[in-house]
C-alpha cells in the first residue's frame, strides 16, 4: 500500500535572505530572449559589491541589455529546498586585468568565443523556500 505524498507549500522569503542563499551557491542558469526564443544557459557565479558576476557559455554579441539569473536548490526526494531569480541589466566585462580574475576564480565550460563574463546589476530579486505543509 502506498501512502500519498506530504503537501508542499511555496513560502516568498526576503530579499536579503534570497541574497544570502545566492552567495552560498555557485551554479545557476542564465535566462534571455534571443530572436523571440528564450535561451538558457548554465553559469557560474559570485557576488562581489553589490553586483552578481556570471561566466557562462554564450556569446557576448547574442546577450542582451537585461537578463534573468536564476538559480535553486531543490531536494527531489522530499521536493524541499530553496529557488531565487535576480534580474537586472547586463554588463559584458571586456576589461582584461577583471576578465582574467574571474576566469581563474570561476570555473567555465568552453574557452573562446562562447565564454562569457557577465556583471548583472540587480533590479529585482525574488526567492522562495519550498517546504512541507504544516499539518
Amino acid at each position: 500500500m502506498s501512502t500519498a505524498p506530504p503537501p508542499l507549500r511555496m513560502v516568498e522569503i526576503s530579499g536579503a535572505e534570497a541574497l544570502w542563499l545566492l552567495e552560498g551557491s555557485a551554479l545557476g542558469r542564465l535566462v534571455y530572449t534571443q530572436r523571440e526564443l528564450t535561451v538558457v544557459r548554465p553559469g557560474r557565479h559570485t557576488w562581489e559589491y553589490g553586483r552578481l558576476v556570471v561566466r557562462t557559455p554564450a556569446p557576448a554579441a547574442a546577450v542582451p541589455a537585461t537578463a534573468t539569473y536564476h538559480v535553486d536548490e531543490v531536494r527531489a526526494a522530499t521536493g524541499t529546498g530553496w529557488s531565487v531569480t535576480v534580474a537586472g541589466p547586463v554588463d559584458v566585462i571586456t576589461d582584461a586585468d577583471e576578465a582574467a580574475h574571474y576566469q581563474r576564480t570561476l570555473a567555465g565550460w568552453s574557452h573562446g568565443p562562447h565564454d562569457t563574463l557577465l556583471r548583472l546589476h540587480p533590479k529585482t530579486v525574488s526567492g522562495f523556500r519550498l517546504a512541507r505543509a504544516e499539518p
